[in-house]
């Protein structure tokens, strides 16, 4: 959808997102895999927009990840259809996937037990469909996955799939504490444990005549990071399209690779705190506070003025459901800049996910703030 206006006409609280920087972003993601040697499988979770999803992945469109079943049917009835779906499933939603596989969405599945497992074997029986399924591995520790030197469950939701009819595509990953580091030489080096403990759960599969064509890895910060990907087939990242002030104090993007950010108007202020009042609060930017333990804290977002330009040190201190409290970052000294009410403002997101989840549609912005289109993405499960 087109739209002829400059932002500042448009309602505040309004997600931007910045045309360049998008583009920019998904074409370093796609050059640091082509350099590895592995194919992207970019992460829809965070962008939820077809619009979004045909720009990142072209025509005709490549592979994809999702994290809910919504997604997987949205961009599957555009023509995105080699998709994962990348939580672990429940036996309850195996019906719907069966339905999305068979008006031709290739959508394949994950999981972490032989209980699920058998859930699926059962399930492949009573519906004649051989749902292609990848084991989660647990490589750091920090979520779900079986465990990579844990070969006994391994081999036995490896064999209770294959016996079951399913298809064994293989394994996946997700180093999920890499988000914990900030060191370019401790990413790299969590990039390749990553690799290397995928691989001895992949070899294990292997060695006991389980099928295992697929090595899937993925995190942003591990992606953007690694210095080897032998024996890996893809990769899997999300935010990086969008980037965020969690990845900046991470270290794999700079403030100015940030391409989302909410336009914001101030409403009012309380001088005698140096606060400066805005009409966005967590409702508009959500309650995230990913950057409270990195070194720089910029509590619910970093403030830029209407051109996207950072001001120094100043921060939303503070969120209401429909207030924001600017004021500068404790203990930096800082000045807070003479803002007038009806002045704009952009805010840049702690978490991409989470304030992007917050809106109903992307105001595409061109160098010159000018709004190109308008981009509507989708909520739910």
């Amino acid at each position: 959808m087109t739209a002829q206006t400059e932002i500042g006409s448009l309602p505040t609280p309004s997600l931007l997102l910045d045309r360049a920087r998008l583009a920019r972003n998904a074409a370093r993601m796609r050059a640091q895999a082509a350099g590895l040697g592995v194919s992207v499988r970019p992460h829809l979770k965070t962008a939820k927009s077809l619009d979004a999803a045909a720009f990142v992945l072209g025509s005709p469109p490549g592979p994809a990840t999702v994290s809910t079943l919504k997604e997987a049917e949205m961009f599957g009835a555009t023509g995105i259809t080699d998709l994962l779906y990348a939580v672990c499933i429940s036996p309850q939603k195996l019906p719907r996937v069966t339905a999305m596989r068979r008006r031709g969405i290739d959508l394949k599945i994950i999981l972490d037990s032989v209980e699920a497992a058998e859930a699926v074997a059962q399930h492949i029986a009573q519906s004649g469909d051989a749902v292609p399924v990848l084991i989660e591995i647990d490589v750091d520790d920090h979520r779900s996955g079986v465990r990579w030197d844990n070969r006994e469950t391994l081999l036995r939701i490896g064999r209770s799939l294959t016996e079951g009819g399913a298809i064994l595509q293989g394994v996946m990953c997700h180093s999920g504490e890499s988000y914990n580091l900030h060191d370019g030489e401790a990413l790299a080096a969590a990039a390749d444990l990553e690799r290397v403990r995928i691989l001895e759960a992949a070899e294990a599969l292997r060695a006991a005549g389980l099928p295992c064509p697929v090595v899937s890895v993925g995190s942003t910060p591990t992606a953007l990071s690694a210095k080897s990907y032998d024996g890996i087939t893809e990769v899997r990242a999300g935010v990086y399209m969008f980037f965020d002030l969690v990845q900046a104090g991470i270290g794999v993007c700079g403030i100015g690779d940030i391409a989302l950010s909410v336009l914001a108007t101030v409403i009012g202020h309380q001088r005698d705190k140096n606060w400066i009042i805005t009409d966005a609060g967590w409702m508009a930017l959500s309650a995230d506070r990913g950057t409270a333990d990195q070194a720089v804290d910029h509590y619910y977002g970093l403030v830029c003025d209407a051109d996207g330009q950072p001001y120094r040190d100043l921060v939303v201190l503070k969120a209401n459901q429909e207030h924001g409290i600017l004021a500068a970052r404790p203990g930096s000294g800082a000045n807070i800049p003479e803002l007038k009410v009806g002045d704009r403002i952009r805010i840049l997101p702690n978490h991409a996910c989470a304030t992007a989840a917050q809106h109903d549609q992307y105001h595409l912005i061109e160098p010159d703030n000018s709004v190109s289109a308008i981009w509507p993405r989708f909520r739910g499960w």
